[in-house]
């Protein structure tokens, strides 16, 4: 007998879980820089908070930023961060994060968060969505794959040293 896979779903993160979020948020960018992009810690720290300070200027109030909690089962698994951007010729939703709970991957929730940014794109009238993903994380780069994103820019540096 196999199991039902559980409903999930997005909803708008609560005041209460943002401080969380945020940490969170800048502590994985931070991580990703010095891991994925050779940046020294003190640096990638840095730029992780000048880069949420500017991008997430009123927190949740930021227009047109809508992060989201992935529900699953009435349960926070995680957390889907997205914005309005592009030109008045192509406007694009961009995800800037999706993250499963360490206890919560490997089921699903990854796709099916992704797959609901789509439908949020769909609902805005946005026909394209686009994101930016580390060289290194070969987790995230298959499911985008799977899903049908495709590389569109590829960065690449060799240290000497």
């Amino acid at each position: 007998m196999t199991r039902a896979r559980p409903t999930v779903h997005l909803r708008p993160m609560r005041p209460d879980e943002y401080p969380a979020f945020i940490s969170g948020s800048k502590a994985g960018y931070t991580h990703d820089m010095v891991v994925h992009g050779g940046m020294p810690p003190a640096a990638a720290e840095r730029k992780s908070e000048e880069d949420h300070a500017a991008i997430l200027p009123d927190g949740l109030a930021t227009a047109g930023q809508w992060i989201y909690a992935v529900e699953a089962e009435g349960e926070a698994v995680g957390h889907l961060w997205v914005a309005e951007r592009g030109t008045p010729e192509r406007r694009t939703l961009y995800i800037y994060g999706v993250e499963i709970d360490e206890a919560h991957r490997g089921r699903g929730f990854g796709r099916t968060a992704m797959q609901l940014a789509e439908g949020e794109a769909r609902a805005r009238g946005i026909d394209r969505v686009e994101l930016n993903v580390f060289g290194g994380n070969e987790v995230a780069r298959g499911l985008y794959r799977a899903l049908g994103y495709v590389e569109i820019a590829v960065q690449m540096g060799k240290d000497l040293a």
